[in-house]
């Protein structure tokens, strides 16, 4: 029969599903592989080809490793909560979990039809009851644990309740938000509230006022990448900042283990450093400025304490506590304004618009401990509150956002740090002086003249020495707001019992959402959850009414797969190690910091309390690049609904329109398609080439707006599962971007029907020789072979498809279709294109899913040369080729060479006066 791709890729699907080949059990008798990929949102779009390729690759590489002999876990799931589901139920009235299951049931589909080896027997979704119950119960383990900053790692809270009970607050060393002292008796004193509140500043799971986006529109807090402008970027609805009672873990305490985690894991260099910058190590000091006037001291941390005797003004963070405590009467209406504009911006935009300056007065001065000098203090929205203490010391010289700031208000700019002998009155100059490594201070009292190294210590010392400063090393990860004032979410196992957050006792877990009569705020502004009838714990408490964030189902995932039917714990001893930990992590470079970040830290708090054995949860990880969309384009004739092709609109004044790709073949429009695409193209009319209407084209992000999108089962209808297979990792190397372009995917399907010839005659008869190989044979094979395995453990599977193309043109070339060729040849393509190769493979006669065999051994001794094509010389030039025995002796190379027919015009009527060999090299033959 022919290649028939559908009825093919259809039956091993179905074979696949009812064998259930790919599922897969702890065996110790083999070593384990964990292979990962970063689990979809279901959107409602469904997936276009973009989507897959880090699908297909971490597919590729777990048939690979199952073929080399590894037990090896490959799931999928999803990350099935989300806004957009949400935001659909408030509009129709209908239950996300509908839309939601629509959503999967879409993707499953998808999936499927690609051929993925997913056991699909620990398949999850986070909005799975089942699954979100561990989700509830890890936060419990956090509310109940604080970070130990000596052992770095954490601690049962009831340990430091049984330390405050003998010592107070004295000498603890729990992570704190912030410094409380109190006696063990003051302690005891307190009322059960009290302490509550205390414990509050020390838990990873802790409740406290924090800096939000409020959207009152939605009803909720955003997060940074959900606004813009000041605006929702969903509706479009005004964002302010403000302070709010919210849910947050701990990150920040696990700073320095997620930096030094980092050096054990095989991550890209790219990503560690985008890691290591979120995170933010600082090493400085701590430094003290009391106010004139007012009984309190503005703490600041520096990195450069050497540059304090450059600071003419201090600048706080809009929602710094010291703003209240220092602005005077006669600022206070300019100051609140002020705050009151801010809010409007979020943090991000407030970081990235460097060339916007603005800010207020206070009307207070700050004392200069170095210089003693009075300076202002203002308030301005370049100074966020997260990092630090909100406070910043400003060195205008040495700074470009101070220096802009100082220049408009202008207050004075003291430059003290310049490069050795190079002093210059260039503002240009002064920045590029302070990163100098042999620079030294200026205008510095006595530390003028002194190596910058020299005098951070002995600066940071005599403020120690003075108690106006200390050594201390700064992090800039905060912790995460993990409330959302949103329904679909989970629900957080937290009551309230008079008022005192209590969680829920395990047994209620998992805490299951309620049903609401509508998916909005109350009319009092409360969550959605706070229209839910009898939303009480078991004891008749009132529960929280927000839920968790997005990346809270999504942070643990992967140690669910391990174990996704155990309803006693997350991952049972057994099955956590043995998997251990992901082997290979395959996802996008939007996930680089925010998921990962939390990824690991969740992980390593999991490690600290024994429930998982490794520290680190992902060991190698590589983002793959993006599918960029290749939009074509129509241009029409102004003020017609005429449209001139590619070559003849620069005749006319056009406007160019994006049009969909689906109805573009080669970009040649199809004309009718495109009458029939829209009503306002019904009676287009076209200005053509050679009988033809050409598109222009771009290449653009993959999007809907600009109808470059397309859909894997189209191509898949059309050419099938293993073609787009192969051409998603033929189009350019894993981790780079590329265009998507459908002009070349013609010659990858053709590459697939020349390996069905190899196998079948002229009537498509499947013919297979049981004939030994011959040498040459061998050799392309085992050359393939070698090719292959290096690429593939590279991730170079563009030139992996290359490769097999090169192979199968040899091979047809030699019309070989021999078992002993053919059949490793098969196992080789078989993690590529697993349907045909899985077709060819019965046909041969084996009755056990290819998968079920092994991948083939490379064997040198096929590569080795039984000859040697000389180049012969006369007089050092080249004249002819000769092929010879590689292990000829010289003489009788030299024989062979003279007696060959072409030397002899070259030797006839001379004298060899010389001969030159080179065994496998060169033959050379010097006459006169």
């Amino acid at each position: 029969m022919d290649y028939n791709f559908r009825e093919i890729e259809q039956k091993w699907q179905k074979y696949w599903a009812t064998e259930k080949t790919y599922k897969v059990d702890i065996d110790s008798s083999k070593p384990k592989y964990y292979v990962l990929d970063m689990f979809p949102y279901p959107s409602g779009a469904g997936l276009h080809v973009g989507h897959p390729l880090g699908y297909i690759a971490s597919d590729i590489y777990s048939r690979y490793k199952t073929l080399k002999g590894f037990n090896v876990l490959h799931p999928m799931g999803y990350d099935a909560y989300g806004l957009p589901a949400e935001q659909y139920a408030i509009q129709t009235g209908q239950h996300p979990a509908i839309t939601t299951e629509k959503n999967l049931a879409r993707y499953r589909e998808q999936l499927d039809k690609i051929g993925f080896s997913y056991d699909w027997d620990r398949e999850i979704k986070t909005c799975d009851p089942k699954y979100y119950k561990w989700t509830q119960w890890a936060f419990i383990q956090m509310f109940e644990h604080y970070f130990d900053v000596v052992s770095q790692k954490a601690q049962p809270v009831s340990e430091l309740v049984a330390y405050f009970e003998k010592f107070g607050s004295a000498n603890h060393t729990a992570a704190e938000s912030e410094a409380l002292e109190f006696t063990a008796a003051q302690w005891s004193a307190y009322s059960e509230k009290e302490q509550s509140d205390i414990l509050m500043n020390y838990r990873l799971a802790y409740l406290a006022d924090t800096m939000v986006n409020w959207c009152a529109e939605l009803g909720t807090v955003l997060a940074n990448d959900e606004v813009k402008e000041g605006l929702s970027v969903r509706g479009g609805y005004p964002v302010v900042q403000k302070k709010m009672k919210q849910w947050s873990l701990r990150v920040s305490a696990y700073a320095h283990r997620l930096l030094e985690g980092l050096e054990n894991i095989d991550w890209s260099e790219s990503l560690t450093e985008i890691q290591k910058n979120w995170i933010g190590r600082s090493e400085g000091a701590e430094a003290l400025f009391s106010v004139k006037g007012i009984d309190i001291d503005l703490e600041i941390f520096t990195t450069r304490p050497d540059t304090i005797f450059g600071v003419t003004f201090m600048v706080l963070a809009p929602e710094s506590d010291y703003v209240a405590q220092v602005t005077t009467a006669d600022q206070k209406d300019a100051v609140s304004n002020y705050i009151e504009e801010t809010k409007k911006r979020t943090e991000r935009e407030r970081m990235t618009e460097v060339k916007r300056v603005s800010g207020v007065f206070t009307g207070s001065y700050a004392i200069n401990p170095l210089t003693n000098q009075e300076i202002p203090i203002y308030v301005s929205d370049y100074v966020l509150a997260g990092y630090g203490t909100g406070a910043i010391m400003a060195v205008p010289a040495h700074d470009s956002r101070d220096f802009a700031f100082a220049k408009h208000f202008d207050l004075p700019i003291v430059q003290v740090v310049a490069k050795k002998g190079e002093a210059t009155t260039d503002p240009s100059t002064w920045e590029e002086s302070y990163d100098s490594k042999d620079g030294i201070l200026m205008n510095s009292g006595d530390y003028t003249g002194k190596p910058v190294k020299n005098a951070i210590l002995e600066i940071i010392e005599w403020m120690d020495t003075n108690k106006i400063g200390k050594r201390k090393i700064n992090y800039r990860l905060r912790d995460a707001i993990f409330s959302r004032q949103r329904y679909w979410g989970e629900p957080f196992p937290v009551c309230y019992k008079d008022g005192i957050p209590t969680m829920i006792d395990m047994d209620e877990l998992p805490l299951q959402l309620p049903e609401v009569d509508k998916y909005l705020p109350t009319e009092d502004g409360d969550p959605p959850l706070g229209r839910a009838k009898g939303w009480v714990s078991k004891d008749g408490y009132p529960i929280e009414l927000n839920t968790m964030p997005g990346f809270a189902g999504s942070s643990a995932y992967y140690l669910r797969y391990m174990d996704p039917h155990n309803e006693d714990a997350l991952v049972s001893k057994e099955a956590d190690e043995y998997w251990q930990d992901v082997d290979l992590y395959i996802g996008g470079t939007e996930h680089a910091t925010g998921h990962l970040i939390y990824s690991r830290f969740w992980n390593k708090f999991l490690f600290d309390i024994g429930d998982v054995v490794k520290d680190e949860p992902f060991r190698k990880l590589i983002n793959q690049g993006m599918i960029q969309g290749r939009s074509n384009f129509v241009y029409r004739i102004k003020g017609t609904n005429k449209y001139a092709s590619y070559g003849l609109k620069d005749s006319y004044d056009t406007t160019e329109i994006h049009v969909d790709v689906n109805i573009v073949h080669n970009d040649i429009l199809d004309q009718e398609a495109f009458k029939n695409w829209m009503p306002e193209f019904a009676d287009a009319e076209f200005e053509l080439e050679d009988g033809k209407y050409r598109c222009g084209w771009a290449v653009e992000k993959m999007s809907k707006s600009m109808y470059n999108v397309v859909n894997p089962d189209d191509i898949v209808a059309d050419y099938g599962a293993d073609t787009l297979r192969l051409y998603e990792m033929f189009l350019g190397p894993l981790e780079a971007s590329k265009p998507w372009d459908t002009n070349g995917i013609d010659g990858v399907h053709k590459f697939l029907r020349k390996v069905w010839r190899l196998c079948h005659d002229q009537n498509n008869d499947f013919v297979i020789s049981e004939d030994p190989a011959t040498a040459e044979e061998l050799k392309v094979l085992h050359k393939t072979i070698k090719k292959i395995e290096n690429d593939i453990e590279k991730f170079s599977f563009n030139t992996s498809i290359s490769a097999f193309m090169i192979c199968v043109n040899e091979l047809t070339s030699l019309k070989c279709n021999k078992r002993a060729i053919l059949e490793p040849f098969i196992q080789l393509l078989a993690p590529f294109a697993p349907h045909i190769a899985e077709e060819l493979w019965f046909a041969m006669g084996n009755t056990a899913s290819i998968t079920k065999s092994s991948f083939p051994l490379f064997d040198e001794k096929f590569l080795v040369e039984d000859s040697f094509e000389y180049p012969v010389s006369f007089n050092g030039k080249m004249r002819f080729k000769i092929a010879l025995p590689v292990d000829m002796d010289k003489d009788s190379i030299i024989e062979a060479a003279m007696s060959h027919e072409s030397a002899q015009k070259w030797i006839e009527g001379k004298q060899v006066v010389k001969t030159i060999v080179v065994p496998n090299k060169i033959i050379n033959i010097v006459v006169k």
